[in-house]
């Protein structure tokens, strides 16, 4: 049933009318782009009319804004926990990893939202106001990263992480999972357990590197065994 912001009683006022018009206009940008998306087609995702949407919002960059916003508390709260956890800075940082590809692949609409905010941040199309309220934002996104950074400071100290820039590192990282939104796409009805196997192949991939471990090396046959040239 659709609802609209007039005859409707307290229903359009609700959080959860707010949090459906947030989803919908997740989704809405992240296939149209902001330039694209109308406030009528977030409005027709919800069975409802822009009346809804200007309720809570004064225009659509402001609801732009409220994604990008809840795309990084959805992010930070999934991610912050493992970041205080038990554990060496390299087990930290893969539990840190993990838990931002499932989130990436569980919101997958508001992270790309995220990342067509710190693209526009210089665009000459925004107003004033809108530069910098994107601008406060972003300021999430790197306060996000600073976290990442914090944590393989403290892995290289407790030697569980090789001594590098850190703040490269963090960067790499962030970087290189983030790119899976662009291959990555939902499949209704897609177990769990087959995402968070996909995340934990990833986040192997990306801490633990394609190098052999020691143990992973080819030992040297002992002298006039298998493989060596007898003298």
């Amino acid at each position: 049933m659709g609802i609209s912001a007039h005859g409707a009683g307290t229903v359009g006022r609700t959080p959860e009318a707010r949090n459906r018009i947030l989803d919908a206009a997740a989704e809405a940008f992240m296939r149209r782009g902001f330039a694209g998306t109308t406030l009528d087609d977030i409005a027709d995702r919800i069975g409802a009319t822009k009346g809804l949407i200007y309720y809570h919002f004064r225009s659509k960059f402001d609801v732009f804004l409220a994604v990008y916003e809840e795309g990084m508390r959805r992010a930070r709260e999934r991610v912050e926990p493992h970041a205080t956890s038990g554990g060496s800075g390299r087990e930290r940082l893969a539990a840190m990893s993990r838990a931002h590809l499932l989130n990436l692949m569980t919101d997958l609409a508001y992270h790309q939202v995220v990342h067509q905010g710190v693209r526009a941040q210089d665009s000459v199309e925004l107003k004033i106001r809108q530069r910098d309220a994107l601008s406060a934002l972003n300021e999430l996104r790197r306060d996000y990263e600073r976290m990442f950074r914090r944590v393989i400071a403290e892995g290289m100290r407790d030697g569980s992480l090789r001594e590098v820039d850190g703040s490269l590192a963090a960067r790499t990282l962030l970087s290189n999972l983030n790119a899976v939104d662009m291959w990555y796409r939902k499949i209704e009805g897609q177990p769990a357990d087959e995402v968070e196997e996909l995340a934990d192949h990833v986040v192997d991939l990306l801490i633990g590197g394609l190098a052999a471990s020691p143990a992973d090396q080819p030992t040297e046959p002992a002298e006039g065994g298998p493989g060596r040239r007898q003298r």
